[in-house]
């Protein structure tokens, strides 16, 4: 049975990511994980999983065990606010020399009289693969009603913020605006492949639903003539609207040109008839073989729903990730690289719903009498229990050992292929800098973090909470001067 999911479906969806992403009812934050190279790691059974290489980090799986995973390693997180979310739609910087495709409303529909589809100039069959929007060069974003048949567009368009009319530029191309990109859209959701969609008020305001603006030559027909001149007027647009009528110029007889001389309102779809052109005002009759396409504005009119209209089933989100986030309790090390990003929905930290800014997802220890300095990424052993870690950071001035465990041998699991905390007063010891310290016994809190008989178990409870998006890349390396600018796209 044919069936489609429509646009509006994707839309909808994407409507309840962003209200769930603001409301009150979820919480959601954007983290950082994997210090660790790619590389083939070895279980304790001897078995090896192979994770790619730091140079091609293989895609993520949507499985159960790939959300284990990426807990195992997780750095830290922070949290999604409000102004880091924003629908935004594929961009397309209007550029000299293209031929753009104009706005339709039947793309994909039958061509009538035929078994052919309607598909634009690009070869696009929906709406939303159509290249019929720009955005210029200020960043004003305006909808193509007319290409001047298929031609050639060199004159960039441009107008007051919030016009309302439609604008004719001189290579015969028809744009109406829609939205402008406000200086902060510009700095948060604005990217290479991406940008913001909004709707202009003064634009919603001024659309007028059902109104036709654009009327398209299929058949100029033949055999029209006029009592005078080369133009008939006062020609009704008939349909389910009103109020809607055309003048038509001709040429040798032929429908050269339609211009639209009322846009009515109402039409859900329209047409012009032979039969009212040979009546027309300066008609003398006689034509035939003519059809014209109304084209349907979408509801409520070109700008009353910009989101809607440009498609925007995609939200993007902007996080900055501030050196160490020394305002927020400097829980994102800088001593260490990463290679995934997470979003994480409803975490816990401490066996609570997380409400922090920032979370930080790393274990840590406070130690006494270190010999030296552990060095990041070495492995850490524990006398008598066997724990087994991995060095995240070592933070000398305040003999604090941050470090992850990991389900593989020389991460994580020890001898007997458990994955054994880190306990009590034994000596901890670098496998590669051979440097050894003692944990601390006291319960204390130093640089902001509360420590019971030495430990701290991160503010990331594992495996609470759901990962709703996974990405790997290759290392990015943090510096205490450097900020990471993360923008996730979710496409709906």
């Amino acid at each position: 049975m044919p069936a489609i999911i429509t646009n509006k479906f994707r839309i909808h969806n994407a409507e309840k990511f962003s209200t769930a992403l603001t409301g009150a009812s979820n919480v959601f934050y954007l983290g950082i994980g994997r210090p660790q190279a790619f590389t083939t790691s070895t279980r304790p059974d001897s078995r090896t999983v192979n994770e790619g290489s730091d140079a091609s980090p293989l895609t993520p799986v949507d499985s159960i065990q790939e959300e284990f995973y990426t807990f195992d390693d997780l750095l830290a997180a922070k949290k999604v606010a409000i102004s880091d979310i924003s629908f935004v739609i594929p961009r397309r910087n209007w550029t000299s020399g293209t031929v753009y495709d104009y706005y339709r409303h039947d793309y994909g529909n039958r061509v009538t009289g035929t078994t052919s589809t309607q598909t634009a100039n690009s070869g696009a069959t929906t709406l939303w693969d159509s290249t019929y929007y720009v955005v210029s060069s200020t960043y004003q974003v305006f909808k193509c009603l007319d290409n001047n048949s298929n031609a050639t567009s060199t004159v960039e368009p441009s107008v007051s913020d919030g016009e309302t009319s439609i604008l004719t530029t001189g290579d015969g191309y028809k744009w109406k605006y829609v939205y402008t990109l406000s200086a902060a859209q510009q700095t948060n959701f604005l990217s290479t492949d991406f940008m913001a969609v909004a709707t202009n008020s003064t634009v919603s305001s001024a659309a007028i639903d059902g109104a036709i603006n654009i009327v398209k030559i299929k058949t100029a027909g033949t055999g029209f003539t006029t009592s005078g001149g080369s133009t008939i007027t006062a020609i009704p647009i008939r349909g389910d609207g009103s109020s809607g009528t055309v003048t038509v110029t001709l040429t040798g007889g032929a429908i050269s040109a339609v211009t639209v001389t009322n846009v009515g309102s109402g039409y859900t779809y329209g047409y012009i008839t032979v039969a009212d052109i040979n009546a027309g005002t300066n008609s003398a009759g006689g034509g035939s073989g003519t059809e014209l396409d109304c084209i349907i504005e979408p509801k409520g009119g070109h700008g009353f729903n910009t989101i809607e209209e440009l498609g925007g089933y995609y939200v993007m989100l902007n996080t900055n990730f501030e050196a160490g986030e020394a305002a927020n309790s400097g829980d994102f090390t800088t001593a260490n690289d990463f290679r995934r990003v997470t979003l994480l929905k409803d975490p816990k930290s401490g066996g609570s719903a997380a409400s922090a800014n920032t979370l930080r997802g790393t274990k840590a220890i406070l130690v006494t009498s270190p010999s030296g300095d552990f060095t990041v990424d070495e492995e850490i052993n524990q006398a008598t229990t066997g724990a087994v870690g991995k060095v995240v950071e070592w933070d000398s001035s305040n003999n604090i050992l941050y470090y992850i465990q990991t389900r593989f041998n020389d991460e994580g699991v020890d001898s007997n292929g458990n994955l054994t905390a880190f306990s009590g007063t034994n000596t901890i010891t670098g496998q590669s800098s051979s440097v050894t310290a003692t944990p601390s016994s006291s319960t204390t809190t130093v640089d902001s973090i509360v420590f019971t008989s030495g430990y701290n178990s991160g503010e990331i409870d594992a495996d609470e909470g759901d990962i709703i998006y996974i990405e790997n890349r290759s290392p990015i390396t943090r510096a205490s001067d450097q900020t990471e600018n993360v923008k996730l796209v979710i496409e709906f």
